[in-house]
C-alpha cells in the first residue's frame, strides 16, 4: 500500500504544487513572523494589542480559507494563480499600510485571505494530481509548508539583520525569492498541463480522413487486396 502511495511522486505536478507550497508559503511566513515588531514599531500599536491583530489575522485566514475552497471548485488553477498574484500584491502594499494604524490592521486582515486562499485550490491540486495515491502527497503538502515556515522566517530575518527595517520582511514576501517565484511555478505547470492535454488530443484531431469520391461524395473505398475480387 505504501508502495502504491509513493508512485505519487513519479508526478512532476506533484512536486510543481510542492514547489509552490514551499515558495509561496514562504511569503506568506516571511511576513507572519514578524508581525509583533511591524505593528509596534512601525505603525505603533501598543504590544498588549497584538493579540488582537493575531485575532484578526486568524480571521483573514478563515475568510481566505472559505473564499478559495468555493473558487477552486468552480476553476482551480485561476483560483490558484490569483491568490499568489494578490498575496504578493497586498504585501507589497503592506510596506506601504504599516505605517498607519487602520490601514495596518485591514491589510493583515486582506494579507492573511489572499496567502489561505492559495490552500484549498494548493490541497486540491496535488490530490487531482496524485491519482489513486493521494494520502502521502497529501501529508507531503503539509511537510512542504513547513519548510516554507522557515525558510520565509530565516528570509525576513536576513532582511531584517541587513538593516532594511521593519517593512522588509513584507518585500521578501513580495520578491522573486517567494511569492512571484511561486506563482511562476503555478504558471509553469498550468502550461505543462496544457501541453500534455493539447498532445493527448493530437492524434485524434489529425487523424487521416479517407479522400471522398468527387462524383458521389461518397467516401473511397479501399483499393482491393491482391487475390481479392474485390465483391462484396
Amino acid at each position: 500500500m505504501l508502495r502504491g502511495e509513493l508512485r505519487a511522486f513519479r508526478s512532476t505536478q506533484v512536486w510543481l504544487a510542492l514547489g509552490v507550497a514551499m515558495l509561496g508559503g514562504g511569503g506568506l511566513f516571511a511576513t507572519f513572523s514578524y508581525i509583533a515588531p511591524m505593528m509596534t514599531n512601525v505603525a505603533g500599536y501598543a504590544p498588549s494589542s497584538v493579540t488582537l491583530i493575531l485575532v484578526l489575522f486568524g480571521l483573514g485566514m478563515t475568510a481566505g480559507n472559505l473564499l478559495g475552497a468555493r473558487l477552486a471548485d468552480r476553476a482551480l488553477m485561476p483560483t490558484l494563480y490569483g491568490a499568489l498574484a494578490l498575496q504578493a500584491g497586498v504585501a507589497a502594499l503592506f510596506m506601504i499600510t504599516a505605517h498607519g494604524k487602520v490601514a495596518a490592521a485591514v491589510t493583515v486582515f486582506l494579507f492573511a485571505a489572499a496567502s489561505f486562499a492559495v490552500v484549498p485550490a494548493l490541497q486540491s491540486r496535488i490530490v487531482a494530481e496524485a491519482g489513486n495515491a493521494p494520502n502521502v502527497a497529501s501529508g507531503a503538502n503539509q511537510a512542504a509548508f513547513n519548510i516554507a515556515n522557515a525558510l520565509g522566517a530565516w528570509l525576513g530575518g536576513l532582511a531584517l539583520s541587513a538593516g532594511l527595517g521593519y517593512t522588509a520582511p513584507n518585500a521578501v514576501a513580495t520578491g522573486l525569492p517567494l511569492d512571484l517565484a511561486g506563482l511562476s511555478i503555478a504558471v509553469s505547470s498550468g502550461l505543462l498541463e496544457h501541453r500534455t492535454r493539447a498532445r493527448a488530443r493530437a492524434p485524434i484531431d489529425e487523424a487521416p480522413i479517407a479522400p471522398a469520391d468527387l462524383k458521389t461524395g461518397e467516401l473511397a473505398r479501399p483499393p482491393p487486396r491482391p487475390g481479392n475480387s474485390g465483391g462484396p
